[in-house]
């Protein structure tokens, strides 16, 4: 039996990884304070992002609550690991204007991410030195001990 999987096309240029905490079936709008628990982030934190252009439009009620859609947590997800890249603010706001710039400004975002994912490599270098220092010496210590306890 041959499984043929059918691949929408890539429309959603926020779209990330398979959410870790699964959202409730047909909900597409949520509170700040909804979302604040689902992401982490406080309430403050999520104005400050509307604020100065981090995020998108939010939806508001009738009575101007925000109200945020799945869309938006996918965004909100996807500005959280730019943040743990420890891309800076400026640089999250500037590929958040490209994008709504439109598809015309691929190349520059691809840049941008191109030159973050090269930080993170680097990063990922000294880590990897960092760990081979630590086991180095969790080794030097367990061998010690050892040789004491024989002794």
């Amino acid at each position: 039996m041959t499984v043929t999987e059918t691949v929408p096309a890539r429309t959603d240029t926020c779209a990330t990884a398979p959410r870790a905490h699964p959202r409730p079936e047909g909900r597409d709008h949520y509170t700040i304070s909804e979302v604040a628990a689902h992401t982490g982030l406080t309430a403050y934190t999520l104005r400050w992002y509307e604020r100065i252009g981090l995020m998108p439009h939010v939806d508001r009620s009738h009575t101007g609550q925000r109200r945020f859609s799945n869309r938006d947590l996918d965004w909100l997800a996807f500005v959280g690991k730019l943040r743990l890249t420890g891309m800076p603010v400026a640089d999250m706001v500037r590929y958040a204007e490209l994008l709504r710039e439109g598809e015309h400004t691929f190349e520059e975002r691809q840049e941008l991410l191109e030159s973050t994912r090269r930080d993170v490599r680097a990063r990922i270098d000294e880590l990897r030195d960092t760990l081979a220092v630590l086991d180095y010496k969790i080794d030097f210590y367990a061998d010690a001990r050892r040789a004491s306890e024989r002794a």
